[in-house]
């Protein structure tokens, strides 16, 4: 019997778009297959919202394909969306409805029927009033009703452009919990972020994109162990000399009578071994930014 294997959730086959001589995204080859979390990094302005965008056919490349669920997102784009919940970057609400009317009227343009007991226990998760008006919502709050509403339906794809951004910590995990609870249904999620940590808690695999270019695709703990860090370390004599630190991964950056500053890959477990000797006041790490880590991943890719 032939084998027609799964198309995957995303395939993007050198996707790009450009605005003039200006290259929002350049050349996109991606793949993401069904029932995956994945992370889609980089700064603003790096081609995040212009890849979900194409992708939902709200505008149009200038190169290359992408199918979504197996549909090509340009000659099936109502079937496309019809299977995709969507948070935008840029929410926009009807700010004289209430919540309640919001998720009805988003219900009501689903062709499947949408569990009410589901809608109303999400808002109860993540804190969601239902009965005020759009337009009275703060920041956190309209995003919440945006994740709702991509969430309404329970479609096979979510798109979620940087989806926690505005909520407190606490619904943030909540927020988390529930999209590991429908990647496990077999839904499948993608979202940008420029947050590292939002990306280590839920992610399985992430894309890297700088400048419009994809620099990197991999799994999660590949991401971390390049990670390097910086610890400031202040001793309570004089800085011990260089030789005591040279060490696999570890590079000298500052030093100062007291104090020393060191660039750590990975764990920084050989430098507290290093340390035991010394008296040491004080100890200070500091995560790199992720522009920091995006930079390592273009020189990398740009030799």
């Amino acid at each position: 019997m032939y084998y027609r294997p799964v198309e995957p959730a995303i395939l993007a086959e050198g996707l790009g778009k450009t605005y003039g001589a200006t290259v929002a995204l350049d050349r996109l080859d991606l793949r993401v297959e069904r029932g995956e979390i994945f992370g889609f990094l980089g700064p603003n302005g790096a081609g995040k919202s212009t890849t979900i965008r194409l992708l939902l056919d709200l505008i149009r490349p200038t190169a290359g394909r992408a199918l979504v669920l197996g549909m090509d997102c340009r000659r099936q784009s109502v079937a496309v969306r019809a299977s995709t919940g969507y948070l935008p970057g840029d929410l926009r609400l009807y700010p004289g409805l209430r919540g309640r009317e919001m998720a009805g009227l988003m219900a009501g343009l689903r062709k499947s029927p949408v569990d009410r007991e589901f809608v109303l226990g999400l808002a109860e998760r993540i804190g969601l009033d239902l009965e005020k008006p759009a337009g009275s919502l703060s920041r956190g709050n309209r995003q919440k009703l945006g994740l709702l509403l991509a969430l309404i339906g329970r479609p096979p794809l979510l798109l979620l452009d940087e989806p926690t951004s505005g909520l407190d910590p606490i619904v943030q995990h909540t927020v988390w919990n529930i999209l590991r609870e429908e990647a496990k249904r077999g839904v499948t999620v993608f979202f940008s972020s420029h947050v590292l940590s939002e990306v280590d808690q839920v992610c399985e695999r992430v894309g890297i994109l700088r400048a419009g270019q994809l620099v990197a695709v991999e799994p999660v703990s590949g991401l971390k162990a390049r990670q390097f860090r910086h610890v400031e370390v202040s001793f309570a004599g004089e800085t011990p000399p260089p030789a005591a630190f040279m060490l696999p991964g570890v590079r000298e950056l500052r030093r100062e009578r007291s104090i020393a500053e060191f660039e750590v890959a990975g764990e920084i477990d050989r430098l507290l071994k290093a340390l035991a000797p010394f008296h040491v006041l004080d100890l200070r790490t500091q995560q790199p930014s992720l522009d920091e880590i995006l930079l390592g991943f273009y020189e990398e890719a740009h030799p």
